[in-house]
């Protein structure tokens, strides 16, 4: 007998695993999270901390048990990264109406400006069969994004200057590996063309 085409119940198993639940808890997360701060409080604005946080662990862990568990996906290559995209840019768009202090709006813009370029640029490489794969650059632009927007969400629980300088000195340094990786993709995409 020739192989069968999965069953409809096999390939839920396989969309709906674990990892790929995490990633959709992640993009369920964002709702909760722009709830939270459509009129901040100091107590808001912690448990927002708390779901972001909370959110940005499964980042990892979603990766994390995928390969452990040989439960990569296709649907988890796109739910993740997706996922991953609208927590980071709610909270950014969130931190220019609360803290325009320090998250200007053109930040903001070039930031989630990046994430839609790298995205558009991967989707077209990869209809030409060219891999583009991620780097080292963009785990330390998420991890900057991440110490950015917790600093600045306990800033507004504690009130601290410090946490304030810290999450203004991370937004700036994720702004610049933001660019600085998106040129890189788009170099590599250039010479895989050439």
């Amino acid at each position: 007998m020739g192989l069968d085409a999965p069953t409809v119940e096999e390939t839920a198993v396989k969309i709906f695993n674990i990892p790929n639940m995490l990633s959709l808890s992640r993009i369920l997360s964002v709702p909760v999270f722009i709830v939270l701060m459509l009129e901040p409080t100091p107590l808001r604005a912690l448990s927002a901390g708390i779901v972001f946080s909370l959110a940005s662990a499964t980042d990892w862990l979603d990766g994390y048990l995928a390969r452990k568990w040989g439960q990569v996906t296709k649907a988890g290559k796109l739910l993740d990264p997706i996922a991953d995209k609208i927590l980071i840019m709610s909270a950014l768009v969130i931190l220019v109406e609360i803290r325009s202090d320090v998250v200007h709006a053109w930040i903001a813009i070039v930031i989630i400006g990046r994430e839609f370029a790298v995205t558009g640029l991967r989707a077209i490489a990869s209809s030409e069969n060219i891999i583009i794969p991620a780097e080292t650059v963009g785990k330390y632009k998420v991890g900057a994004q991440i110490t950015a927007v917790l600093s600045l969400l306990l800033d507004y629980y504690m009130n601290k200057p410090w946490l304030r300088d810290l999450g203004s000195i991370a937004l700036w340094i994720a702004m610049i590996l933001a660019v600085y990786s998106a040129v890189r993709y788009f170099k590599t995409y250039w010479k895989q063309l050439s």
